[in-house]
């Protein structure tokens, strides 16, 4: 039984969202991100106030005290998110007349510098990569951009390698310990990505590696010496350190630039941004545009080239 409007505590709210509606729009791995906010930052500061006598300015304070707290800009913006959901569905809900957020700006966006590899390291890693066991990985995740969850995710049936199609329909997480298979979040997360020559060759090397090493029947494309799917975590430690310190790449580099690497190789090289958006998976091509920003003054450089070579016109 809910309480009375105007008893029910913040903390009180936060819980039976968690418990009745949240779960409705975030998968397992958002919904224990949302927990931990709540349950480490939110009531801490702001749990026990009645929802009828917060304020805007309580909710700033709870920011500012975030801040003070030396929580990161990712935390803020993230309980930020979590108490204006909550507070919209307590007004679905009858138990707020506002939302105290709407009056609240919003903690910045501060995204997080990418480091794509130079051509000089991704030829370094790939080379390095060659003998070690699951090494494949760092071909598929330069030459298709496929997110780390995706890539382990992978079963051989997924792989045209006839064709050199991969079909991209699920992706693979770590709940405290225990590993999920899931589908993407979106349409655009399903997607068909093609193959170049060099990424079609590292998967018949790599079949091949499995075959010689007793996983012939694994239907896992990149798999313990069990036949089970790699964990994220020990892969990273693992596998992804051994090579990245072999091909001498900072540690400032992380799995998921492999990623940044082949977007920022595609857009330099000319590719049109709406193939590198499908490739990618991402929703909207603004998403693309915005993460790769950076590389807009070249791309802006060789549209006047090539306006100068389309018209061909000499006015001096």
């Amino acid at each position: 039984m809910l309480l009375e409007t105007g008893k029910m505590t913040v903390k009180q709210l936060l819980l039976k969202w968690l418990e009745e509606s949240a779960p409705d729009k975030a998968g397992a791995v958002t919904l224990c991100r949302y927990c931990g906010l709540v349950e480490k930052h939110i009531i801490p500061l702001i749990g026990n106030r009645k929802l009828s006598q917060l304020s805007p300015l309580h909710v700033q304070s709870m920011l500012t005290s975030l801040k003070e707290k030396n929580a990161g800009e990712e935390t803020r913006r993230y309980a930020f998110q979590v108490i204006r959901r909550a507070f919209n569905v307590a007004m679905r809900w009858g138990l707020m007349v506002r939302n105290p957020c709407s009056c609240v700006d919003a903690p910045k966006v501060v995204r997080r510098r990418i480091n794509p590899l130079t051509v000089g390291q991704a030829k370094k890693l790939i080379e390095v990569s060659k003998d070690v066991a699951n090494g494949a990985v760092f071909v598929l995740a330069l030459t298709t951009g496929l997110r780390k969850g995706e890539l382990l995710a992978l079963h051989w049936e997924d792989i045209d390698l006839n064709e050199g199609v991969i079909s991209v329909k699920r992706s693979l997480e770590e709940l405290k310990g225990v590993l999920r298979v899931k589908e993407p979040k979106s349409k655009s997360g399903k997607r068909l990505v093609k193959l170049p020559a060099m990424a079609i060759a590292a998967r018949w090397a790599h079949k091949k590696w499995q075959m010689a090493n007793g996983l012939a029947a694994c239907p896992i494309v990149f798999a313990n010496q069990f036949g089970e799917f790699l964990r994220k975590s020990n892969f990273g430690e693992r596998t992804w350190k051994q090579c990245r310190l072999a091909a001498g790449i900072p540690a400032t580099v992380v799995f998921h630039d492999l990623r940044h690497s082949s977007a920022t190789y595609l857009l330099e090289s000319g590719c049109h941004p709406k193939i590198v958006q499908e490739r990618l998976g991402h929703s909207k091509i603004g998403l693309t545009l915005d993460t790769y920003s950076h590389l807009a003054k070249g791309m802006q450089d060789r549209a006047a080239d090539d306006m100068d070579r389309v018209l061909g016109v000499k006015l001096a």
